[in-house]
């Protein structure tokens, strides 16, 4: 049995003029946690309609569990929970008969998860959907994504609608168990410090392309967040290899090193500065900074 749940190569999609997905390629192994982040816009839902087979690749392969989900839904659909970005459930229905519904197309459905789950989301099963919150929408919509234990976890958006408390607590506790059994999740959001929280890989989109696709652990660990002081000040922002934009002012300035270019020590000696502050950066730090040397024109990711 493969470890690639799922694989997706140079993959292009457009929708008129609005390029959605252009060359993506990455894979998703057994177990892990699979963060997918970007701004909204970004083709992060796109990709996942791929996956369930709604929508067929204009260009390039994608497989889930070493099927095509358009040629064989059956095969794909059985073992993914899917949570959607809309909490498209059914107005008429009681939270109960949405998993007695439910239930009927999974023969792995778990009772005693569906009711902990119930429970911990702290859900009436005899409330109708059509009076939820949002955020009582999304608890359902969880619910019955992960109570058939499936082997592939797509969450999109999942923290909508959720106070930061509960997102992150939910979040944790059901990313965290489906992994740890040995199942695979997908996370896509725009919520980068939620994902730093939980993911094992992480990759990025940035208006359709991929800009980064990496562990978490070696992303963060690579790269710098700097602050340098000049002997002189500098007539410009020095030409430092590893550095993704400047801010500052004066003889002050600070930048990002994406670890990817001369030792940064040695970089700020030759630059005729000092380090006067470093750290680890945040996942949102990295991202914001790849994505302003994108808009600033940059050819280089």
């Amino acid at each position: 049995m493969s470890d690639e749940i799922i694989t997706v190569q140079a993959v292009s999609r457009a929708f008129g003029r609005t390029v959605a997905l252009a060359d993506v390629t990455l894979s998703v192994v057994r177990g892990t946690v699979f963060g997918l982040v970007g701004e909204n816009g970004a083709g992060k839902t796109t990709l996942i309609k791929h996956l369930l087979g709604l929508y067929r690749a204009e260009r390039g392969r994608v497989c889930v569990f070493g099927r095509d989900p358009v040629r064989d839904p059956v095969g794909v659909l059985g073992r993914i929970g899917y949570l959607s970005e809309d909490r498209d459930l059914p107005e008429w229905m009681r939270i109960g008969e949405l998993m007695s519904y439910t239930r009927a197309f999974y023969p792995r459905w778990d009772d005693r998860l569906a009711r902990e789950l119930l429970e911990l989301f702290e859900l009436d099963s005899g409330q109708k959907i059509r009076t939820l919150s949002r955020g009582q929408r999304a608890r359902a919509g969880l619910l019955i994504a992960v109570a058939h234990r499936p082997d592939l976890l797509l969450l999109d958006e999942p923290s909508s609608g959720l106070d930061p408390g509960a997102r992150l607590d939910i979040l944790s506790a059901i990313v965290r168990t489906v992994a740890d059994e040995g199942r695979t999740v997908l996370l896509s959001s725009h919520l980068l410090h939620e994902v730093q929280r939980v993911a094992d890989q992480v990759a990025m989109l940035h208006r359709g392309r991929l800009m980064l696709n990496e562990p978490l652990d070696d992303l963060l660990a690579r790269h710098r967040a700097l602050t340098l002081r000049f002997a002189a000040v500098p007539a410009a922002p020095p030409a430092w290899p590893g550095a993704l934009g400047w801010t500052g002012r004066d003889a002050e300035w600070s930048c990002l090193d994406n670890g990817q270019g001369t030792p940064c020590r040695q970089a700020a000696a030759e630059a005729g500065a000092a380090i006067v502050e470093e750290r680890a950066p945040s996942l949102e730090e990295i991202f914001l900074a790849y994505t302003r040397r994108v808009a600033a024109g940059s050819s280089q990711p």
